[in-house]
C-alpha cells in the first residue's frame, strides 16, 4: 500500500465517505493537493503513535474553533469526531472549553458549527446541571491540580495591577469551565495545548499548560503529538513554535528532577 491509499484508508476511517468526498471536489481545481491532503495529513500524521483517533479529533476541534477562521473545516472534524467515538457532551466540552483561551465570539460560532452536526446526525444533546457551590474554592482546587505552582504564579503576578482579574481567572477558567462534567482534565490540557499552538499568540500560556498537561497524566510523545498534529491546520510555523516551547518546558522539568535528585542524595 503506498502513501496515498494508506492516507485516504485513514481518512474513511475517521470520517466515513465524507473524507473521500471532500478530495474528489478538488479535482477540477487542485487534484495534486488532494494527494497531499491524504499523503501528509493522514499517512504522515495521523498514521503516527502517541495519539488515539479520538484524542486527534478532539484537539483538531479545539483548535480549529480557537482559530475562528475555518467553520467547514470544524464542521468535517465535529462529526468525524463522533465517528471516531467521541461523545457529544465531550464534542461540547471541548469547544465550549476554548472561551477562555479564544474568547466567547469563537465558543459561540463553534457551538453554531456543532448545533448543525448535531443536527444532521440527529443526536438530541442535553446538556449538564449547572454546577453548585463555591466556584472560587473549586477553581483553586483545579488550578493547583492542573498547572501546579506555574498557575499560581500567574495569578500572583496579577496582585499588582488586576486582582480582580486574577480572581476571574480561578472562578470563571477553573471553577467554571474546568471543573464541568464531560470532559477529562487530560483531554482538557491536549485540547488547551492544541488550541494555544493554533493560536500562535500565546506563547507563555502554551507553556504553562504543557506543564498541565504533564501534570494531570500527559506524556511528553503526547504533547508533542499534539503539536505536531496542530501543524495540518494551522501551519509549519505555529508547530515549529510550539515544539520550541515545548523543548524549553521538558528541559526545566528535567533540571527540576535533577535537582530533587541531588537533594534527595545529599541528605541520606
Amino acid at each position: 500500500m503506498n502513501r496515498y491509499e494508506e492516507g485516504l484508508e485513514r481518512l474513511r476511517e475517521v470520517s466515513g465517505e465524507a473524507g473521500p468526498a471532500v478530495l474528489d471536489s478538488l479535482s477540477d481545481i487542485a487534484p495534486g493537493f488532494a494527494r497531499l491532503v491524504a499523503e501528509f495529513g493522514y499517512a504522515d500524521i495521523y498514521g503516527r503513535p502517541g495519539l488515539n483517533l479520538r484524542q486527534r479529533q478532539l484537539i483538531n476541534v479545539a483548535a480549529l474553533t480557537a482559530m475562528g477562521t475555518a467553520a467547514p473545516q470544524l464542521r468535517f472534524h465535529a462529526d468525524a469526531a463522533l465517528h471516531v467515538g467521541v461523545t457529544p457532551e465531550e464534542l461540547v466540552e471541548a469547544v465550549l472549553h476554548m472561551a477562555i483561551y479564544a474568547g466567547f465570539p469563537a465558543a459561540l460560532n463553534g457551538l453554531a458549527v456543532v448545533r448543525e452536526v448535531f443536527a444532521a446526525r440527529g443526536v438530541v444533546f442535553e446538556p449538564p446541571a449547572p454546577l453548585e457551590g463555591d466556584r472560587y474554592a473549586r477553581g483553586a482546587r483545579l488550578l493547583e491540580e492542573v498547572d501546579g505552582h506555574a498557575g499560581t504564579a500567574v495569578v500572583d503576578a496579577l496582585a499588582d495591577i488586576a486582582p480582580d482579574f486574577a480572581r476571574m481567572i480561578i472562578e470563571f477558567s477553573f471553577g467554571e469551565i474546568y471543573a464541568r462534567p464531560g470532559l477529562d482534565l487530560k483531554s482538557r490540557e491536549l485540547a488547551t495545548v492544541g488550541a494555544c499552538v493554533a493560536l500562535g499568540t500565546a506563547r507563555p500560556q502554551l507553556r504553562v499548560h504543557l506543564h498541565g498537561l504533564l501534570n494531570v497524566g500527559g506524556t511528553r510523545e503526547e504533547a508533542v503529538e499534539t503539536i505536531i498534529q496542530v501543524a495540518g491546520y494551522a501551519g509549519f510555523p505555529a508547530a515549529l513554535n510550539g515544539l520550541g516551547v515545548a523543548r524549553e518546558v521538558f528541559g526545566e522539568r528535567d533540571a527540576s528532577q535533577s535537582e530533587s535528585r541531588d537533594t534527595s542524595a545529599a541528605t541520606d
